[in-house]
């Protein structure tokens, strides 16, 4: 059996490689996407003060740390058993708004785009941002660095840090919102959106206007039938930052719907041995091994997911450019792993949206910030992070120093998925042994759809992380070497 190892994997954060096994015949046996890092978050955030978990989780990435802060101190919140004044919980919404704004066009013009802006079969080398300029134009990439970093500029406003934001805090926030900054922050996410609407423009041109495009995007080796996971506000349109977590089936039925405090009475996770990622499943269905289908207890989250367990987008613009998707498409669910990015500009325009919307509420310069925090306990805080639905649980002690942790990141709920499309990508389209590097691209497009955070997905595993310790002499010579 001959094997293709493409190692490393690019255009995605963290590490990873994609090993596909060739049977005597030169077709796909199987194909297995491998996280080899083991970051370890939930153990060494054990035994820190409450109060720390903004700050160090926000540290485990540097795409989504917002997120990850954001879902800590909504989990310090539900633990300390206090509610955050309206003003807190909307200025914390308007800076989640301009995170997903900086993070969905970083993955669009830099990460998943360029496969189709520059071209599927071109060069490695050229398919990139700079393949992207080349292709689109210098004032196209002007406008992309300008307006990602508004959508930091709006974060460090807000949250203290455009990278790691210090400003969330149990029952609140630290920083009420000046009017000078409330109008710096209306003209940023006004431009925004015009650049969404641009963006979506250039999407609609360059991929759903080439028939060949639109073929790959619907053919077999990238469609997946699945179940869906996502966030949803009481009208059950799209909610980035707070809302019930609603599922449904592969026919897009609803098949659960329950507040983030229960999800461990729905998600199971399981475990491989060869990789440090885990893979969740609903435990209502159960694990059957990487199989889609409604018969399989795997699920999907991000983008995609969220359109499709939504009833539709909460802003104007966002809504009409959702219905002409799923009308192209034919109907919900979509199903199509490279529809993600469709989905992703139509939240990308759902975001600047509901900024402006928030920037214009006459409460968001309110000073009434923060309520004082209750007596330490359990909680959980869940997030839309930009790929996907984000978990954090904590419990604490009476002296509000943290018992245990538990981290399900969008990247793990997908990562079942992830391998799956993986697997049926190299199988659709390396045959009698033949690859080349579009090929190879082609199946490395199956997981970028995803915009995987591999840095995020991995912390605590069974077993004991491998270490060899070597001792070496003055002369340099080996003097022993110890395993775990």
């Amino acid at each position: 059996m001959k094997e293709i190892l493409i190692d490393p994997i690019t255009r995605l954060e963290g590490h990873g490689n994609v090993s596909i096994f060739l049977n005597d015949k030169g077709e796909v046996e199987n194909a297995y996407l491998k996280i080899p890092e083991l970051r370890g978050f939930e153990k060494f955030c054990i035994g820190r003060r409450a109060e720390l978990m903004p700050q160090l989780t926000s540290r485990i990435c540097g795409v989504c740390p917002v997120a990850h802060h954001f879902a800590a101190t909504k989990a310090l919140d539900v633990a300390f058993n206090v509610e955050p004044p309206s003003a807190a919980k909307k200025l914390r919404e308007l800076m989640y708004a301009a995170y997903v704004i900086y993070d969905h066009i970083l993955h669009f013009y830099y990460l998943g785009g360029p496969d189709f802006i520059v071209g599927i079969d071109a060069p490695p080398e050229k398919r990139n941002i700079l393949g992207v300029i080349e292709k689109a134009g210098m004032d196209v990439a002007k406008d992309v660095i300008k307006h990602r970093a508004y959508g930091q500029k709006i974060t460090e406003i807000i949250g203290g840090k455009a990278t790691h934001p210090v400003c969330g805090l149990p029952g609140g926030i630290s920083k009420a919102l000046s009017e000078a900054n409330r109008q710096e922050i209306e003209q940023m996410a006004s431009s925004c959106r015009d650049f969404a609407q641009f963006t979506l423009n250039l999407f609609h041109d360059i991929v759903l206007g080439n028939a060949k495009y639109v073929g790959l995007i619907k053919s077999n080796p990238y469609t997946m039938p699945t179940y869906y996971m996502g966030t949803v506000d009481e009208n059950n349109k799209v909610n980035f930052y707070d809302g019930k977590i609603r599922v449904v089936d592969p026919n897009g039925n609803q098949f659960a719907k329950f507040d983030p405090q229960d999800h461990l009475s729905h998600i199971g996770e399981h475990v491989e041995e060869w990789t440090y990622s885990k893979f969740p499943y609903l435990k209502a269905v159960g694990y059957k091994g990487l199989t889609a289908g409604a018969d399989s207890g795997l699920y999907r989250v991000g983008p995609l997911a969220r359109l499709n367990v939504a009833d539709g987008m909460a802003t104007p613009l966002a809504q009409a450019e959702y219905q002409e998707m799923y009308k192209t498409f034919g109907g919900k669910p979509v199903h199509s792993t490279l529809a993600f990015h469709w989905a992703r500009l139509i939240e990308l325009l759902y975001a600047t949206e509901r900024a402006m919307e928030l920037i214009k509420d006459p409460e968001i310069t309110s000073t009434h910030i923060r309520n004082k925090p209750g007596e330490p306990g359990e909680g959980v805080g869940v997030v839309e992070a930009a790929r996907g639905t984000l978990f954090h649980h904590y419990t604490l002690d009476k002296d509000a120093m943290v018992k245990d942790v538990n981290l399900i990141v969008a990247t793990t709920n997908n990562y079942p998925s992830i391998c799956m499309s993986v697997r049926d990508a190299a199988k659709g389209f390396i045959h009698n042994g033949e690859v080349d590097q579009g090929i190879l691209n082609m199946v490395e497009m199956a997981f970028r759809a995803y915009d995987p955070c591999f840095g995020c997905s991995t912390h605590a595993a069974v077993g004991q992380m491998p270490l060899t310790v070597k001792v070496f002499d003055a002369q340099k010579r080996l003097v022993d070497s110890v395993s775990r």
